[in-house]
């Protein structure tokens, strides 16, 4: 294991922001992973687990404890078999299923991070989510002490939610496992409008999954979506906000604020969410409520390209970006009653 102190955390973040952390650890393996999350919590030790750094918001003050990187490395594909160590590059690892011809996480191309991130947010895109195709996900149980083996059913998978992430102080994922399908180079049906509009076939329809995979790559980056170090609307953490889920009564509300704030032939976007809910889109909301792409005059602004992203502009703060979140949160709860909640997850600070 490297062990660094006083260490820098913001090359380690797609944002490039964050003060340092007391101690930085690099694990390469699982069981150097497991030695320093015991050690840590043997002493005491307040814990920050790093993998991709695409989904973290870290103030500027840093981190007051032992930052634990994990870089494993790990692609083993036996027939439709996926099993990747949480280290991996998620976007490498989707490359090289579709060069093996395989269906599954094709339309998960370009998403930044490692795989050992996926089932915690339970990562998704283009019609496509990892819940779908994971089957198990083996992780370090800090409050048994024990490495586990967890089914799909056991993750508790939602929304942009799982098991780990309700409890994000007692798991650390070391491996992630996936059922792929065999459909003769064929990506899954497709589920997303706007692929299947990009590609020119309707949506359930089946393309070969190297084209999806360039489609979905070529949206995402017309939306600043795929990392470049030298496009600053990629120096984000994708979406900010995750889409919001309402209830009957909170969707009639909602939809009579935009009736009145936006007139009454506009049709808010609204997607089934089970249970009797609509999931509307937090994109739409903060362009209506007036935040359009490149908002903002500060080093912090809304991407040029994509009115979910927020970015650094090259010398914004920690605190920079979070005024601008809160002015969007305002903003957007002003207009239409609705309050967005951060997707990435924060350490140190809060909204």
């Amino acid at each position: 294991m490297q062990e660094l102190h006083d260490a820098p955390l913001a090359p380690l973040t797609t944002f490039r922001l964050g003060g340092p952390a007391t101690r930085l650890i690099t694990a390469t393996t699982d069981a150097e992973v497991v030695a320093a999350v015991r050690e840590a919590d043997d002493a005491g030790t307040p814990l920050l687990i790093i993998g991709g750094g695409s989904n973290l918001v870290i103030g500027d003050k840093g981190f007051e404890g032992t930052a634990l990187r994990i870089a494993t490395s790990g692609f083993d594909l036996s027939g439709t078999a996926l099993e990747l160590a949480a280290g991996e590059t998620w976007t490498d690892a989707v490359a090289r299923t579709v060069e093996a011809g395989l269906a599954g996480i094709e339309c998960l191309a370009g998403i930044p991070g490692s795989a050992g991130a996926t089932p915690i947010q339970n990562v998704g895109a283009y019609g496509q989510e990892v819940s779908s195709t994971i089957t198990e996900v083996v992780a370090y149980d800090r409050t048994t002490r024990e490495t586990l083996t967890l089914t799909n059913a056991e993750c508790a998978f939602s929304y942009r939610h799982s098991r780990f992430k309700e409890h994000p102080e007692r798991y650390v994922v070391l491996r992630v496992r996936f059922a792929l399908e065999d459909a003769d180079g064929l990506s899954a049906p497709l589920k997303y409008a706007e692929t299947a509009r990009a590609l020119g076939v309707e949506p359930g329809d089946r393309v070969p999954a190297a084209t999806a995979r360039e489609t979905v790559l070529a949206l995402r980056a017309g939306k600043g979506m795929v990392l470049d170090p030298a496009d600053h609307d990629t120096w984000s953490a994708g979406s900010f906000f995750t889409n919001p889920i309402l209830d009957d009564a909170q969707y009639a509300a909602f939809l009579a604020r935009a009736s009145e704030r936006l007139g009454p032939d506009v049709a808010p976007p609204a997607f089934p969410a089970g249970d009797g809910r609509t999931k509307t889109s937090a994109a739409w909301l903060i362009d209506r409520a007036g935040f359009t792409k490149g908002y903002g005059a500060g080093p912090a602004r809304i991407s040029t390209k994509h009115t979910l992203a927020l970015t650094n502009r090259g010398d914004a703060t920690t605190e920079d970006l979070l005024a601008l979140a809160r002015e969007v949160v305002a903003g957007v709860h002003e207009a239409f009653g609705i309050t967005l909640v951060n997707e990435p997850v924060t350490v140190g600070v809060s909204l």
